[in-house]
This record gives C-alpha cells, structure tokens and sequence, in this order.
C-alpha cells in the first residue's frame, strides 16, 4: 500500500468549514432572536464558500475538479447494481454514487445560501436583497428556505453520514482520515493532486474574490434596483 494525495488543503478546509458553518446556522436558527444576525453572517460565510468549490471544481487539481468524477447515468446504474462488488472498487476521489451526493449538496446548500439573502421572519430579521422584491415573494421563498431546502439539506446529510459508516463497517475504508490528512491509501499507480502552495495560494485569492462579491451583493442599495 502507498500513500496518495488526492484531496488538496483547499478541498479539505472547504469541506469542514462547511460542515461546521451549517451546525451554526442550524444552532443560530433554533436560537433566533438576536443570534440571527449570525445565522445571516453564516448564510454569508456559505455562500462565499460554494461559490468557491464551484470555481475550485472547475480549475482546481485533479480530484477536485468536477470532470473527475462527473459520471454518466449508466455508469451510476451500473455501480449501484454491482452490490458488494462496487463497495470493493477502488476509486480515488469520489465514487459513481458519492458523486451525486456532491452534485445534490452542493446544489441545495447553494439554493439554501441564495434563498436566505430574500427571506424574512415577520419579526425583526430579513435578508439583505428582501428591498428588491414583493413581501409575498419573500414569503414564498421564506417557506422554500425553512420547509424544502433545509430539510433537503438534512436528508442528504444523513445520507452521506450513512455511507461513510456503510464504507467504513463493510469495506474497512475510513473515508473521513483522508479528508483530515488528504492522503489515501491505494494498492495500485495514480497521480497524485496538485497541493502545492502555489494551488493553495491561488485558492486563497479565488475564495477572497468570491467573499468580496458576495459582500457586494448583499450591500447593495435599493436604488440599485
């Protein structure tokens, strides 16, 4: 067995700071009153963040980019089928299934993030654009919010706790160690990710520009309509 860098520092803070900021707005939701505010500063934080993953998957090393591991519908259909021989396949990165569980989350924690930048609570919070839109549209996006993308959010989380046990207890893989140190253990030749600091610098710079227009989206004044 030989180690392989497969999941880049960039990668592995995205994906822990993510996990943490969605416990706090969770934990911020339930508290309400003024721990609001956070939740919005959260909601921030997580859009700054999948804007990011979105350009690091498209320019990013190896593992990262979302060629890598962007299947087509039989190859999904076919690893699904394979049972007990799909779990003993090796793969680098993201499996056929893990796949669309990346696809799905992020897609609904971004739905979460924009949806939360019009929604209101009828007392004292709103998001920053409600000025742009009718107070019925933010309402039905306040229900989309709370009601369908949180708890699709949720679900997939779970979903993906599951399979990290499923993966752990049936093919002994710890699918969380490499997430933490970037390397995997592999029996067989690959090409390592490209973690070098110039790749991190350069992801510094990507995640700065995405905070810096996300701070401009939700500043912007209502004249600017």
């Amino acid at each position: 067995m030989k180690k392989v860098r497969v999941w880049d520092l960039p990668i592995r803070l995205f994906h822990w700071t993510l996990a943490l900021l969605i416990v706090m707005a969770v934990v911020t939701q339930q508290i309400g009153g003024n721990a609001m505010e956070w939740h919005f500063r959260i909601g921030y934080a997580v859009l700054t963040l999948v804007s990011f993953r979105i350009i690091w998957g498209l320019i990013g090393p190896r593992y990262a980019r979302f060629s890598s591991f962007l299947h087509g519908p039989s190859t999904i259909a076919g690893y699904i089928r394979g049972g007990k021989a799909a779990l003993k396949a090796n793969y680098l990165g993201h499996n056929p299934l893990g796949s669309l569980s990346v696809f799905a989350l992020l897609g609904v924690v971004l739905a979460q993030a924009v949806s939360g930048l019009f929604a209101n609570d009828d007392i004292a919070s709103e998001g920053p654009l409600v000025k742009f839109i009718s107070k019925d549209m933010s309402d039905q996006i306040t229900w989309f919010h709370k009601e369908v993308s949180a708890n699709l959010i949720y679900l997939l989380v779970a979903m993906h706790v599951i399979a990290i046990a499923v993966y752990y207890f049936r093919k002994k893989q710890n699918l969380v160690k490499p997430m933490l140190t970037g390397d995997q253990e592999v029996d067989f030749d690959a090409q390592p990710a490209n973690d070098s600091w110039g790749m991190r610098l350069l992801a510094l710079a990507i995640f700065a520009l995405c905070g810096f227009v996300v701070s401009y989206i939700v500043n912007l004044p209502a004249k600017s309509l």
